[in-house]
């Protein structure tokens, strides 16, 4: 077997490596993901699912720092799974062509993936596997919607302390998840006293971190109320309808056009304008002289 053939039936990330060039990439994959799927030209396809199997090799652009250990530096591989999730759920396709095809230029659209290898093959259709195997590189404007496009638009809720204290919290918690839009929950420092630092830097610091507290105590009162700090688990939450508890210190450092004002409300503002909410719902506090989105006050007692 010539080493060409032996590259073409073995795994895409054989493949990746075989034609890799004098500057490889890292690769993230994605093997074996089996999945229930109507697909077919054929009649006796229609109205019935198959087995499908997705294998995914995607070369990255950004090599992997020993350094870092931040989720929001590297291309996640939730990306893969999604971009299966979501063609899946675009359309009745006849060709595993047109899905592979498809699946590829949805993860491709991601700006840190370079290279994208995909596998694609009935289980079902005999006493073997039928596929498709593609590969394709990143465009250098990318012609699919963005993955940005797809995402759920959130409820920003704004919680003080009275309404963390709110004996009646997980009622309300059920409300807000049964309004029909993702929930990210933002609060403010607790009661007690915080260092003061004799420049500003620190103390940003410092009241940072003293919100940070405050949300541990607030998901201390209810399992749901999950404590985030990237953007990663912000949108695989939302995709996945969970309760997030933002901690701000992050994405406002990381960030290269900050909130310019760091009172909690104006900072749950700059987030909920970030993600595109809804709305920013406030349960006590200040409402922002001044918002790109819809803001409504509630009774926080």
């Amino acid at each position: 077997m010539t080493d060409e053939t032996r590259q073409a039936f073995a795994h895409p990330a054989e493949r990746a490596k075989a034609t890799a060039g004098t500057d490889p990439l890292d690769r993230i994959m994605l093997r074996d993901h089996l999945r229930e799927v109507e697909i077919g030209a054929f009649q006796s396809e229609r109205g019935a699912t198959q087995r499908v199997k997705f294998n995914l090799v995607v070369e990255v652009r950004t090599p992997a720092d020993a350094g870092s250990d931040d989720v929001d530096r590297i291309l996640s591989y939730d990306t893969l799974v999604e971009a299966i999730d979501q063609e899946l759920a675009a359309e009745r396709l006849n060709l595993l062509e047109t899905l592979a095809a498809r699946i590829a230029e949805r993860v491709l659209a991601h700006p840190l993936a370079a290279r994208c290898f995909v596998r694609i093959e009935k289980l079902d259709r005999g006493p073997y596997s039928l596929g498709v195997e593609i590969v394709r590189s990143a465009p250098e404007k990318p012609r699919l919607r963005l993955l940005d496009d797809a995402a759920p638009h959130p409820v920003v809720v704004f919680l003080s302390n009275a309404t963390i204290a709110r004996d009646d919290l997980s009622d309300l918690l059920d409300r807000l998840e049964d309004g029909g839009a993702p929930v990210i929950l933002c609060v403010g420092p607790s009661d007690l006293p915080r260092p003061d630092a004799a420049h500003p830097l620190p103390q940003r610091r410092i009241d940072l971190l003293a919100i940070e507290q405050n949300a541990w105590v607030l998901a201390a009162r209810d399992r749901r109320c999950v404590v985030v700090d990237s953007r990663t688990e912000l949108d695989w939450a939302m995709k996945h309808g969970k309760i997030s508890v933002w901690a701000p210190s992050k994405l406002v450092l990381d960030a290269t056009e900050g909130p310019r004002d760091t009172a909690p409300e104006a900072l749950a503002l700059w987030l909920a304008e970030g993600f595109a909410a809804r709305e920013l719902v406030l349960y006590g506090g200040t409402p922002p002289a001044e918002a790109g989105i819809p803001v409504r006050s509630e009774d926080e007692a």
